[in-house]
Parts: structure tokens; sequence; C-alpha cells
């Protein structure tokens, strides 16, 4: 195991407190695009988040008002329509690749989208486990608008388990923009708050979350990932093997004993 609290990474921000790490994009001024390199650096912290043990929980937060606009026009798209097909292959196999390491963390993501979340921005938004925005959020799977198909980094397996297969056809066919309201009233969105409050009601869920039974977590997300391509008797049979990991972990004694005691139980991860 490694620890990862002191990373720093060079292309966006990273604050570890109370074993939640804080995630931002940072080029606020042209709302937070991502670059070649950042999604590489964060494809590769989200595989590394495996093996870190001082981090049960990532918050991923905006910045100067927005969640991130996507791949950089100048920065991404330019260099791409000078690219071979060996290449685009290996850049779109690159962006899959930061959707499957966010699946696969062992760790609950959480987003909190203030701002826009537009193509690339919609798909982390759209991996993470739990999804707050405020009512100004903007959220566009907008590759058609860009003359791309819209099943890009997963969108078309993901999206209609979230909103339904109707409204994820919509919103990939068309590329608009999905308001925050819309947004709450299909699923995609948990809750809508108040941009004064979204990084702090994004941060008391993660604790909320961390205080848990951080081990049973891991094995939550791997279920919850997994059992999509599952018929029910597999599924069923997977969940009955990974509640008989879990009840070998110590938090379920812990909790056992505080319950005959009447006490809230403390869990550490074990």
């Amino acid at each position: 195991m490694t620890a990862m609290t002191g990373l720093k990474p060079k292309h966006f921000l990273w604050q570890v407190e109370g074993r939640i790490a804080k995630v931002r994009l940072d080029r606020p001024e042209r709302k937070n695009p991502l670059t070649f390199e950042s999604y590489a650096e964060l494809r590769d912290t989200f595989r590394d988040l495996v093996y870190a043990d001082d981090i049960d929980a990532v918050v991923f937060l905006p910045n100067g008002g927005n969640f991130c606009s996507g791949g950089d026009v100048h920065d991404i798209i330019g260099p791409l329509v000078k690219m071979d097909m060996k290449q685009l292959l290996a850049f779109t196999r690159m962006t899959g690749d930061l959707v499957k390491a966010m699946l696969n963390c062992g760790k609950p993501i959480i987003a909190a989208v203030d701002g826009v979340a537009l193509g690339a921005g919609a798909i982390i938004t759209m991996a993470s486990d739990i999804r707050i925005a405020t009512s100004e959020a903007k959220t566009a799977f907008l590759f058609t608008r860009v003359g791309l198909a819209g099943c890009d980094m997963g969108a078309c397996a993901i999206l209609p388990r979230i909103i339904g297969q109707g409204r994820a056809a919509e919103l990939l066919y068309t590329g608009r923009t999905m308001s925050a309201a819309e947004g709450e009233r299909w699923g995609f969105y948990n809750r809508i708050v108040e941009a004064s409050a979204l990084e702090a009601d994004a941060l008391d869920m993660a604790a909320r979350i961390v205080a848990g039974p951080t081990f049973a977590h891991g094995i939550t997300k791997t279920q919850l990932n997994q059992e999509w391509s599952m018929g029910l008797d597999q599924a069923i049979e997977a969940e009955a093997q990974a509640q008989a990991i879990c009840m070998q972990t110590a938090d379920f004694e812990r909790a056992y004993k505080a319950f005959v005691a009447k006490e809230k139980p403390v869990f550490e991860g074990n």
C-alpha cells in the first residue's frame, strides 16, 4: 500500500483532509479544460488510488465557478485533426482509461458541479458515484456538436444506466445542455444545493462515507460496477461471496459489539 496525501500533481490541484482527497482542475480562466497531460495525470492518479491506504473518498470540485469545459479546443482538438488513426486510437483509449481508473479505484467519488460540465467534464461527472450540483450547473455530452459520435468514454454504456435509454439517447444525439433541474429530475444529480453550500455539502457527504466501513465501501463500489454485466443469479451469488468477505472484517465485529453495548460503532476500515 502507498500514501498519496503528499501527492503534488502538475496539472490539477490536490488536497487531502480527513482521508478525503479534493481534486480541482486548475485553469479557471478558461473554465478548466483538459489537456493531453491532465488527462494522463488524472488517469494515473486514479489508478494509484487503488493502493492508497490514506485516502477513503474523492471529491471533484469546481474552480472559479466552473467544473470542466471538456477537452481544450486549442491544446487537444487542434492537434487531433492532424493525427493518423493509430495516434487517434491511442488518445481515445487513454481518455477511456481515465473512466476505467475512476470506476476501479476502489474509493467512492463525489462530483460537485457548478457552472459548466461539458464533454469530458460531463463524463467525469457521470463516472462519479454521487453527483451534487448547483442550479447554475450546465451539463452537456456535446460530442456530436463537434462532428463526433455520442459514444465517448463509456457514455453509451453508463449514461443510460443513470437516466434511462431514451433520455440518454436524446442527450447523446443532440449534444444539448441538460439543466441542473432536469438532471435532478432524471436522477443524474442526487440533489441541487446553493453555490455557497456546494463544497461543504459534498465534503459532508464524503465525511459520512469515510466514517463508515471503508473496506466494505470498496466492495460495494466493485459490485455496483460489475453487476451490470451479470445475470441475476450471478449477481446474487457475487453478493453472497462479497458479503461473506465483509463478515470476516473487524468492522463487522465492531458493529456487533457496539450494538450490544448500545453505542455507535467506530469503524476503522479493516
